[in-house]
């Protein structure tokens, strides 16, 4: 008679619900590097026009939002190219794979067994359990096991397409508001600060939500963000004046 399971025994449906941060990095790049593109280039970009002795509110404006829609669409347009790129080579190989599983099966049963044989499973079992991966779904198999494929990663062009262009306009558009709301004399301070308290939030959250260590990831951003505006701060004084 089997002895009933204890408590210190996990089960197979704890096991299956475990969650691993690593799973998270491929949305979650996309999305901070996104709303950090967008913090940053918008924010320099205000900064360096509202920097001009010259520099009106409408031009600010003007300026401002033509840098966001023009750089969400570029973000989307970007992304779009990139990942159907992505997906022309992932369809490529699963057509070869399927041309190749109908041509020579018992090859490809070899095959598998030996990727499994490589991860540690015995030469027995590993033939054993690519015969019933084989059986089961043949492509699946070998698009997770051999060409490292899976559903939840594939590339969905239109997808990331507006994830970019999402993620872009939700960090452009704070800087620009607070250039709207600011005294005039303001606008180039009050977006620098805002902007340096924007990134210092994304980069706490995306270490956050990543696993990893929060100091680290909010001062390279700060730094870098600082860095781009004061640039297009000096940049535009000087060859505002001079205009």
């Amino acid at each position: 008679m089997n002895e009933p399971i204890t408590p210190t025994q996990p089960e197979p449906s704890v096991a299956a619900g475990e969650h691993h941060l690593v799973h998270r990095s491929g949305w979650l790049r996309a999305a901070v590097l996104g709303a950090n593109d967008g913090i940053i280039s918008v924010s320099s970009l205000l900064v360096g026009v509202a920097s001009a002795p010259s520099a009106t509110m409408s031009g600010v404006f003007l300026a401002g939002s033509a840098a966001l829609v023009g750089g969400a669409l570029s973000m989307a347009a970007g992304e779009y190219v990139s990942v159907s790129s992505q997906s022309d080579t992932e369809q490529a190989d699963l057509a070869r794979e399927r041309r190749e599983l109908a041509r020579a099966p018992e090859q490809e049963t070899a095959e598998l067994a030996a990727i499994y044989e490589t991860r540690g499973v015995s030469a027995d079992l590993a033939r054993q359990i690519a015969e019933q991966m084989m059986a089961h779904d043949a492509i699946g198999a070998h698009m997770r096991d051999e060409l490292g494929l899976t559903d939840e990663l594939a590339a969905r062009p239109i997808q990331a397409a507006l994830s970019s262009a999402a993620a872009f306009t939700a960090g452009a558009a704070p800087p620009l508001l607070v250039a709207v709301l600011a005294p005039h004399r303001l606008i180039a301070v009050s977006v620098f600060a805002a902007a340096l308290l924007l990134l210092a939030l994304l980069g706490a959250l995306g270490a956050r939500v990543g696993g990893a260590r929060i100091v680290p990831a909010m001062t390279r951003v700060v730094f870098w963000g600082a860095t781009a505006m004061g640039v297009t701060a000096v940049i535009g004084r000087f060859v505002g004046t001079s205009i």
